[in-house]
């Protein structure tokens, strides 16, 4: 690759791509009630910009009883199951039955945090590639990541949120929890180029930045992406910056598309066999 073709900054989403998805856990909770995979999903998306996930994305609302209430209540409109199951039903009407039937009860105080929970554990694949990107000092590895805040009460909660062995790996965590803006809104994707180029600017002078060419700053298409979520990367993509989608349970294929890019051996030991979907986990409360 042309050093004019290389980009200057790696930016990484976290969940989905540097930890497990907290999207397998949905799916493992949605095949344990026999809800047509994607309702979730679907319902979140559909209660954007202002439902109750987002809200507590940009850091608007506390993680407390009154969030837990309202998403609760975000997945259970009945207006937006009926045109799910509609649309679902014309794609498979051997497999659904024609009347719609009562919207799932899904205990969505037991979802939160098994999403969470699940969402600690650093992806085989993905996360030696980091390391091993960080390790190599020639690019400015950069976070855009849709977060949540934990009360200090909770077992998850951090004095430093930034300071956390992950987030620290970092030259630039962009936090939408702390910056009360979340993907796919085009302003953080400036605001992430805003702060990447600072940082390429303010250390043009060290090693790093000399051999980067880092006073010239940091331009949009000097920028690769990496998402699990495809509005945001269409987002990405309409802000100039490169892409890389990282599919889920499958993060070895965007860390083969990655070494190509940076021209490094990124790739750790972990068998390269798709994360399925686990038809026995535990049993959600419904």
């Amino acid at each position: 690759m042309e050093p004019s073709t290389r980009p200057k900054v790696i930016l990484f989403d976290i969940g989905g791509v540097c930890v497990i998805s907290p999207f397998q856990s949905i799916l493992d909770y949605e095949l344990s009630l026999g809800i047509p995979p994607g309702w979730i999903n679907y319902s979140l998306s559909k209660t954007a910009p202002s439902g109750f996930w987002h809200q507590l994305e940009t850091g608007s609302i506390p993680m407390d009883a009154a969030f837990i209430a309202g998403f609760n209540r975000d997945l259970h409109d009945p207006v937006r199951w009926k045109d799910f199951y509609t649309a679902q039903q014309a794609k498979n009407p051997r497999q659904l039955p024609k009347d719609v039937p009562p919207v799932p009860n899904v205990d969505g105080e037991w979802l939160f945090f098994d999403m969470m929970a699940s969402a600690r554990a650093p992806d085989p694949w993905m996360f030696p590639a980091l390391q091993k990107l960080c390790e190599s000092g020639r690019y400015i590895v950069a976070a855009l990541s849709n977060t949540v805040i934990f009360p200090p009460d909770h077992e998850y909660s951090q004095t430093s949120f930034f300071e956390d062995p992950l987030r620290s790996l970092f030259d630039v965590f962009v936090s939408s929890a702390h910056v009360g803006l979340r993907k796919p809104d085009p302003r953080i994707y400036q605001l992430a180029l805003q702060k990447v180029d600072e940082f390429a600017r303010a250390n043009a002078h060290s090693d790093r930045g000399k051999a980067g060419n880092w006073a010239d700053g940091v331009k949009p298409n000097n920028i690769v992406f990496l998402d699990d979520i495809g509005e945001n990367l269409k987002a990405a993509r309409q802000a100039g910056f490169r892409t890389i989608k990282v599919p889920l349970g499958k993060a070895y294929e965007a860390v083969e598309e990655l070494e190509q890019v940076t021209e490094l051996a990124l790739a750790g030991s972990h068998p390269k066999i798709p994360i399925k979907p686990n038809f026995h986990g535990q049993k959600a409360k419904i």
